[in-house]
């Protein structure tokens, strides 16, 4: 609301105990307004001030302002609480309490009972309106105030009354719309800018008058040149004679031409004035506004052009209208004696004399004396203000008379030119006063104050009386009143902008207590608030101002009728724009604003011949509004970015809008197809259009993109070209108005190209705009911020000029107000609980409709894809599927809707023979051969630019010409637009292309169907890789060669990932289409034109989650495809052409390469680097083109970038280095040691420049200034020093309170921060060397921080595992950065500053969001991480660590499909399920996962731990998990929901192993506590604590006959336990070292555990002793399993291997390695003939394999892999391979690879 706007403006400026005093106030004022709503604007900007208050007094330390907010807090609880507001007044006690002061407080309270003995007002006495006739007073319910006895009479004549000093503090002028000055011969923007040119160059400027310098530099020069002083001249005649031929003249022209008066001259001032007499005069209706123009073009001209008789003649005529009109209705007569007033004040202030008394001012005076009897305060006010003026109109001139005169020439925005004002002598203007009261005597003596209640006051609207006989019979109309010509002086210091003398007048007129006075006070203290254009403090003086009237009875009196007229005032300052609408009732006598609106075009436009451009717009806005339709709108949610999680969403339409408000430029919008890109756009574009100001307001232009030739250049002319605007109402758009340019589909266009610089925006001479673009997000590469980014004048991308958001799919909130708002507008034959109970019951629908586009096919579709006998969980949806059945029913729709028109004989016999042959399958076939031919012809641009004549022998012809094609097209899903044709959505035209690749309608068959064999492939077959253990059925032909006409054959679709999902859909519902693709394959290994429709199938079938496992692919040509994270284990790629593949994450482990053809392919990583040492530091030199690693043994080794060759070592230090650093330049290289020294090394020679010996400890860290002139160095001695570059001295030294472990330097170089063991961060003052603050936050060391690129954020890493981020300025955290399991070790900031890096203890580096603190990316593969580090352009990572690596990682994440199927981290426990149709997995990712076991699909992910799964269980019906963590508890889950079952709680440390009773009454659990519980399954009780082991027991197991249980410990021993008398029968020892599982045979004879100590022991149970130990590993062993039949015995271990063992025998049977990261659990799957076999690793990869028992061989195969997509060559063979670049060829013998590539050149 306006009130609360004004009064609520920026408090950023006040201190603490201004802003709380602020609080009061508006406290104080809503506890005297009995209106509910107002006051509780006045609570809500109490709170907003105690809020600030508050947050800027903790900040200063300021106790005291804190105290007394807590007990503000509690006054306003304790308000709210009597209004009835209970909740809100809890909050405000809440916040007292947490300011330390409890209501309920005996002390406190007394205090606050005393605050509101204070503000509350008496309540025994009130105002009111009730039984009112009338509504001209402002329908206040309540208006209360202080009752006071009579108040000595001369104490209220005292001289001046006192307000507070900080209204109108200050003498300043309003504040007014800045005009630009224009050039000589530039265009005029308005005639404002027009009169204030003519003022400055007509002023006599005194030397007081000092002007802004540009203002003087153009007065002096247009004084100096005559020709542009008479081209300005001539355009204010020229104005003036427009305004005599415009034959409407309405209220804005009249204004427009009025505003010229002070600069005209004497012959253009007559012909103006005639004009106006003439209006009014020959009009039959009074033309109230040339009436006000008339009295204002009189107020201000020269005095010089005036002339008597014109006035009296114009008075004369205003007479006769008014005996005329009084009779009339109130508000008529109320306008006319308003305009009369004008010319009265007029008349006065311009010398007027010797009216004729009997023709003109008698009777004048006795129409306005008749209007005294009015009930209506206002009218009689303003009729008493117009009698007053007559009456001085014939007196003599005086000195406030004087003083209007010269005044009266200000115009309204050159005030705002000048730096100072010529004000009002005070004091003879007070004298002035006087003498009028001493002149007037007794008889017209000031009205007293009413004495007495308010209530009395009531009587004013009943009786019919006069307001002025209900005051005393005090102003009479036969007397001159003093308050007339205060008032008139008031209006001349507001005119000049006075205001403090204005407040002086106020409080000393002698008159001030004149309710009279007071109600025109009021009215022009209203209308300063309201102005829109006076500066803000302005207007809360004013506000202030009207409330000390109100409040202060003792100052200002008692008179009712002003109180409710403050009211009435506040009341419409609190409405809308402050224009008078109010909400309780009508306010007929508004406050009047000043700066009328100019016509348009203006009378100035006609002159200067400026194109009329409103009336198009307006043209475009009703017709963009009419063109939103009835659509279901609901506001959609986003997110920051890419990265971040869908739970960190906000309204994107509020950010958008703030972005409008902002000075950034480009909004980018990103989503998948169909989450609502262009549905939000038109909303935007209807709301943008809805809020438009005419002629001022930005222009929403919506232009979607396909439609748009070239928009990379002039996109805004060219789409007002399309809605049909002229070349000269263009060109007077681009340089004169603002437009919010709303670009959809950036994606649909293919483009590459900035719009926004390519269009130039914003650039001298170009378009003004802003602009909101949307693009899909699978259209987006890694650097798509490039594309959208505004550039600074460096032509360097600005990202502070940029934002972005990404649309979330629905919440189910919207997706329930979605279903609402359909049934209500389209009334399906579904009700909103049949959806409802659909997305319930259908597995797959949920997930779907959360897409916007969707969720409208899926209600339109449903009712008919739902067979009404069929239970709805049986029903499986699709996307392809939704596309299926909503094309086809808008085809049956299309042909419904035909067959009902009338059409022609020709037309009807067409759709006949469409309709025999099919019209849906015709339909299909017309939308798919068109969307082939779309994605042939125009490269797949969605926009079909038709015309008959010009393409009548075009491919477009075939479409579009004939009836049997336009009927076709009338049934489809196609949009047309003149001569354009466009498809629905994006989508369908997608859909419609994927429909041409394959159509279900359409299947092949082959003759005969056969299952695909076991073998990998024969000469016999036509796919001679068929993937092998396959059991889906192939309907491929077996002789057929593949469709050359395919979409697949002529277009790569391997980045049209929309496309591929229907693809990839239709690959898992159809065999037939799988066959094809597979088919395609195969036939490129002999002819290289199937080579495009090849890359394109096994994109589509990699997608789908096919897996290569062992196939052979010998020879096939797939260059391009996109392979990313697909599984090809062992398979035979030999000779293949897999040039610029996208090879990103995939898994070819023992894959035969050799020979391919690998020119260009992608992996996404580079080679790392081996150091003989440990590696603590690196770091990067400036340009990119080296690197340095300091290492444990003291060296520092320098590579190149460019091959990443070593290229010098440095040595010198004697230990560790800490810390290596680069200088700016890249001239230097400093390093810090362990040895205590600081060296500085010439980058370039390799030479020691300098040894910096004054350290007294470790030297832990080291940077260069930014200047290159100083290097600082922190230590374990506690300080801080700044050593000379160029001399090696020390400078000066910074002490800490502990040992510094790092320091950085700011990007300015006037600040250092350093990281303490202290566990605070200091920053230091550069200059001074004093500490400027330290932030506390971290609780252990901080061993590094980093400034972002511009200095304004600060990220530390601490021993504490964790990574803040902190705001510079403030000291404040931003973010708390949690995901690492052990310490962090290193942070970087890259050179973007969208990212932070950090490298920990656990391993890991782990990439950041800054701006919302997620976790974008983890990657692995050191055992601890010591420093991480950032290229100069962001795109390289490079970490060190223990490991003794250097790795370098691409730090910018992107890839359009990044499959993660598998844990995030290390799988601890894994089991298959009794019934073999599912395994169970737990991670340290804190979630148990559901795995289909014949495809390894994800069927549940399962949360609820709140630390490591360390075990998992099935119940031996397989109907429940039983798990066990580091959270201490034993949890139950289902299998078939997943729902959490209970807990069973009482360990007091990790339960590491938890083993169901064979029965599944118990369930066993052993702990880290030492103890193992024996839980009742029944009734969830533990029913016994086993005691015995003297460390943690790490696993238990129950023997197959149930009475006897088995567990092993970190003490070496195995334990057997009777379970029946819950006795250890047995303690077997063996094992050197922790013993970490044991397990039962089938049989239950033997035991087999594993240990730290690398063994496997095998165990007699009857004999309980050792039968055998398999010695094969060479780390420690983490479990064993036994096969289901008991032959065979497998154990994983930290080595990177699976072995299996023959239990009769103790041989190793197989190896499986190597894996790709240790192996952490093993399980068995047994069916009833063949094995498999389940790992799970530390990398999270969960992975099941094939056992194949033969004579006397036992092979292992893979069968499928769930894994995060990390890339896996282990075994691959590279031998012979082409094009392989050197790095490549680095990389994969690193990662396993093996054999020898051919040159790079042979690809």
């Amino acid at each position: 609301m306006f009130f609360g706007g004004i009064i609520t403006s920026p408090r950023n400026n006040l201190s603490p105990g201004k802003t709380l005093d602020l609080a009061k106030a508006y406290l104080e004022v809503a506890l005297k307004i009995e209106d509910k709503d107002l006051a509780l604007v006045l609570c809500y900007d109490t709170e907003i001030s105690l809020s600030q208050a508050k947050r800027a007094a903790k900040h200063k330390g300021d106790h005291a302002v804190i105290k007394e907010a807590a007990v503000t807090y509690i006054n306003l609880g304790k308000f709210l609480e009597r209004r009835g507001h209970s909740n809100e007044a809890k909050v405000s006690y809440k916040k007292a309490e947490k300011l330390g002061v409890n209501v309920h407080d005996p002390i406190q309270h007394t205090r606050v009972s005393h605050l509101r003995s204070t503000l509350d007002p008496p309540q025994d006495t009130r105002l009111s309106t009730e039984g009112s006739q009338t509504s001209s007073i402002v329908n206040i319910s309540q208006a209360s105030g202080s009752v006071h006895a009579s108040l000595d009479h001369n104490e209220q004549r005292r001289n001046v009354i006192d307000i507070p000093a900080d209204i109108f503090a200050e003498n300043v002028r309003p504040a007014s719309v800045e005009y630009k000055l224009p050039g000589p011969d530039e265009r005029l923007v308005n005639t404002h800018q027009l009169a204030a040119c003519l003022y400055l160059l007509q002023a006599n400027l005194s030397p007081d008058d000092i002007l802004d310098p540009t203002v003087d530099n153009w007065l002096q020069s247009t004084k100096n040149d005559t020709d542009e002083q008479e081209r300005l001249t001539t355009m204010a005649t020229e104005v003036i004679r427009a305004f005599k031929r415009d034959e409407i003249k309405d209220a804005k022209v009249v204004a427009e031409v009025v505003y010229l008066a002070p600069v005209i001259n004497s012959e253009s001032f007559r012909d103006l004035l005639g004009e106006f007499y003439s209006g009014i005069n020959h009009s039959g209706l009074l033309q109230l506004h040339q009436l006000e123009g008339l009295a204002q073009l009189i107020q201000n001209v020269d005095q010089s052009h005036l002339n008597a008789d014109d006035l009296v003649k114009i008075l004369g005529h205003l007479s006769e209208r008014l005996k005329d009109t009084h009779k009339q209705a109130t508000r008529h007569v109320y306008q006319l004696v308003l305009a009369v007033s004008y010319v009265l004040d007029a008349m006065a202030d311009t010398k007027v004399k010797g009216l004729d008394r009997e023709k003109l001012h008698e009777p004048l005076s006795s129409y306005l004396d008749k209007l005294k009897t009015s009930s209506d305060p206002y009218f009689v006010y303003q009729a008493a203000y117009a009698f007053q003026a007559l009456l001085l109109v014939p007196d003599k001139e005086t000195t406030w008379q004087a003083f209007m005169r010269r005044s009266g020439k200000v115009i309204q925005g050159v005030s705002g030119l000048m730096k100072a004002a010529k004000g009002l002598d005070l004091d003879r203007c007070k004298k002035e006063l006087s003498d009028i009261q001493k002149n007037l005597g007794g008889a017209s003596k000031v009205v007293e104050i009413v004495k007495g209640v308010y209530d009395d006051a009531t009587s004013l609207v009943l009786s019919g009386k006069s307001l002025w006989d209900i005051l005393n019979k005090g102003l009479s109309y036969e007397h001159k009143r003093d308050w007339y010509s205060a008032l008139r002086a008031a209006d001349a210091l507001i005119r000049d902008g006075d205001l403090t003398t204005f407040r002086k007048l106020v409080c000393e007129a002698p008159c001030r207590l004149d309710p009279a006075f007071q109600w025109g006070v009021c009215q022009r203290l209203g209308e300063i608030a309201a102005n829109p254009v006076l500066d803000t403090d302005n207007r809360r003086s004013a506000v202030a101002f009207l409330g000390e009237i109100y409040r202060n009875d003792e100052e200002w009196g008692q008179e009712a009728s002003v109180k409710k007229w403050i009211l009435n005032i506040l009341m419409q300052l609190t409405s809308t724009s402050g224009t008078g609408s109010q909400q309780n009732g009508p306010v007929p006598y508004p406050l009047k604003i000043s700066q009328p609106e100019l016509p348009y075009p203006s009378l100035l436009d006609r002159v200067q011949n400026k194109p009329a451009v409103e009336r198009s717009v307006r043209i475009l806005r009703r017709q963009r509004m009419k063109e939103r339709g009835n659509a279901v709108y609901i506001p959609p949610q986003a997110k920051a970015s890419l990265q971040v999680t869908d739970d960190t969403r906000f309204p994107l339409m509020e950010n958008v809008k703030r972005f409008l408000d902002s000075e950034q430029k480009v909004f980018l919008v990103m989503g998948d197809s169909g989450s609502g890109k262009s549905t939000f756009n038109r909303e935007l574009e209807y709301e943008l259009w809805q809020s438009y100001k005419k002629k001022t307001g930005r222009i929403p232009l919506h232009v979607h993109l396909p439609a748009i030739d070239k928009p990379e250049h002039d996109i805004i002319a060219k789409q007002l070209r399309k809605a049909e605007f002229t070349e000269p109402q263009i060109r007077e758009m681009k340089h004169y108005r603002k437009f919010i340019l709303i670009c959809d589909g950036y994606d649909e266009t293919q483009q590459t190209h900035n719009l926004y610089i390519s269009n130039r925006l914003n650039q001298t001479g170009e378009w003004n705009a802003q602009m909101v673009i949307s693009c899909r997000t699978e259209y987006l590469g890694t650097d798509y911020r490039d594309r959208f980014q505004p550039r600074d004048s460096n032509q360097q991308s600005d990202p502070s000029l940029f934002q972005e958001a990404v649309l979330t799919p629905f919440s189910s909130a919207q997706v329930q107000a979605y279903i609402r708002d359909y049934v209500n507008l389209h009334q399906p034959l579904w009700q909103s609980s049949d959806y409802e109970q659909a997305l319930e019951l259908i597995p797959s629908l949920r997930d779907l409709v959360r897409n916007p586009f969707l969720m409208a096919l899926s209600l339109e579709v449903l009712p008919r894809m739902v067979d009404p006998g069929q239970h709805l969980s049986k029903t499986r949806l699709t996307r392809v599927g939704l596309y299926d059945h909503f094309v086809e029913q808008w085809l049956e729709r299309g042909k419904k809707r035909i067959g009902e028109k009338d059409l022609s004989s020709q037309l009807r016999a067409t759709f006949e023979g469409l309709s025999n042959e099919g019209f849906t399958r015709n339909g299909m076939g017309y939308l798919k051969t068109l969307a082939a031919a779309i994605y042939k012809e125009q490269d797949g641009h969605p926009i079909v630019e038709y015309s008959r004549l010009v393409d009548k022998k075009s491919w477009k012809a075939e479409f579009f010409n004939g009836d049997d094609n336009q009927l076709l097209r009338e049934a489809c899903p196609l949009i047309r637009n003149g001569s354009q044709h466009r498809f629905l959505h994006r989508s369908l035209l997608e859909y419609g292309i994927a429909r041409a690749i394959f159509d279900p309608q359409n299947r092949r068959t082959a003759s005969t169907f056969k299952p695909a064999m076991n073998r990998r492939g024969s000469s016999s077959s036509i796919l001679s890789f068929e993937i092998e253990n396959s059991t889906e059925e192939r309907a491929t032909s077996l002789e057929q060669e593949p469709d050359p006409n395919s979409p697949l054959v002529w277009r790569t679709f391997v980045n049209d990932h929309s496309l591929l999902q229907f693809l990839e859909e239709r690959v898992q519902q159809e065999p037939v289409f799988k066959g094809q693709l597979l088919s395609y394959i195969e036939h490129s290994k002999k002819d290289k034109k199937w080579r495009i429709a090849a890359a394109n199938a096994i994109t589509i079938l990699v997608r789908a989650d096919i897996q290569f496992i062992g196939a052979d692919l010998r020879g096939i040509q797939i260059p391009g495809a996109d392979l990313s994270y697909g599984v090809f284990d062992s398979a035979k790629l030999q000779d293949a052409d897999l040039r610029k593949a996208n090879l990103r994450g995939v898994w070819m482990r023992k894959t035969d390469l050799s020979g391919a053809r690998m020119k260009g392919v992608q992996f996404g990583e580079l080679p790392f680097l081996t150091e003989g040492r440990e590696i603590r530091s690196c770091a990067y030199s400036s340009d990119g083109r080296a690197i340095v690693v300091g290492l444990f043994d003291g060296n520092i080794t320098v590579y190149s970038t460019s091959n990443w060759e070593r290229i010098r070592t440095l040595s010198g230090h004697h230990d560790v280095v800490r810390r290596v650093a680069y200088s700016p330049r890249g001239n230097w290289i400093a390093s810090a040691s362990k040895d205590r020294t600081v060296r500085l090394w010439d980058a370039e020679t390799g030479s020691q420049l300098h040894t910096l010996t004054d350290h007294e400890g470790c030297v832990q860290g080291v940077a260069f200034s930014p200047q290159e002139d100083l290097v600082a160095s922190c230590s374990d001695d506690m300080t801080v020093r700044l050593w000379s570059v160029a001399t090696g001295g020390c400078q000066r030294t910074l002490r800490h309170d502990g040992g510094v472990l790092s320091v950085a330097y700011s990007p300015s170089g006037g600040q250092i921060a350093s990281g303490s063991a202290d566990a605070k961060i200091w920053l230091w003052d550069v200059e001074t060397a004093e500490c400027i603050r330290t932030m506390s936050g971290h609780n252990s060391r901080v061993w590094e921080v980093a400034y972002s690129p511009m200095g304004d954020k600060l990220v530390s890493a601490s021993d504490d595992w964790t990574v803040h981020l902190w705001d510079v300025e403030t000291g404040d955290c931003r973010h708390v950065l949690t995901g690492h399991s052990s310490g962090v070790n290193s942070v970087a900031y890259s050179p973007k500053g969208d990212q932070v890096s950090s490298g920990g203890q656990d391993g890991q580096v782990r990439l950041w969001d800054v701006d919302t603190g997620q976790c974008r990316q983890i990657l692995t593969g050191h055992d601890s991480v010591m420093v991480v580090a950032y290229s100069p352009t962001g795109d390289q990572l490079a970490s060190g660590g223990h490991d003794k690596s250097l790795r370098l990682w691409d730090a910018l994440v992107s890839s359009s499909r990044l499959v993660s199927s598998g844990h995030s981290t290390g799988v601890a426990t894994i089991k298959c399920s009794p019934k073999e149709d599912r395994i169970a997995t737990g991670s340290r990712d804190r979630t148990i996962r559901l795995w289909d076991a014949e495809t390894g699909n994800l069927c549940h992910t399962i949360s609820g731990h709140t630390n490591t799964i360390f075990s998992v269980v099935y119940s031996p019906l397989g109907d429940m998990i039983a798990s066990g963590g580091g959270d201490n508890a034993v949890r139950l889950w289902s299998v078939e929901s997943g729902e959490y079952l209970g807990v069973l709680a009482g360990h007091t440390n990790w339960v590491n192993s938890v083993a169901f009773s064979p029965d599944g009454n118990m369930v066993a659990s052993a702990s880290s506590d030492k103890t193992v519980r024996l839980w009742n399954m029944t009734t969830g009780d533990c029913q016994e604590i086993l005691h015995g082991h003297t460390k943690e027991v790490l696993s238990v197991a129950y023997a197959p006959d149930g009475n006897q249980i088995a567990t092993s410990s970190k003490d070496s021993t195995i334990r057997l336990w009777d379970v029946n008398t819950r006795k250890c029968r047995k303690v077997m020892e063996g094992h050197n070292g922790c013993v970490r599982s044991v397990m039962y045979s089938p049989q239950g004879d033997q035991l087999a555990s594993s240990g730290c100590d690398c063994t496997v022991r095998l165990w007699d149970v009857v004999a309980e002793e050792c039968q055998r130990i398999l010695i094969g590993h060479t780390m420690d062993v983490r479990r064993v399993a036994y096969s289901a039949n008991g032959k065979l015995l497998a154990s994983c271990s930290w080595d990177k291997t699976v072995r299996l063992w023959d239990v009769s025998s103790g041989e190793s049977r197989a190896v499986v390695a190597p894996f790709p990261d240790s192996v952490w659990c093993v399980a068995w799957c047994a069916s009833s003939d063949v094995n498999y076999l389940v790992t799970g690793c530390y990398d999270g990869s969960v992975l099941k394999w094939q056992v194949i028992e033969e004579e006397d061989e036992c092979r292992v195969q893979l069968q499928w892999s769930a894994s995060k997509g990390a890339l896996n060559v282990i075994g691959a063979s590279i031998h012979g391979t082409r094009g392989l670049t050197a790095l490549n060829q680095q990389l994969l013998k690193q990662r396993g690879a093996t054999g020898e590539p051919r040159g790079i050149c042979c690809g």
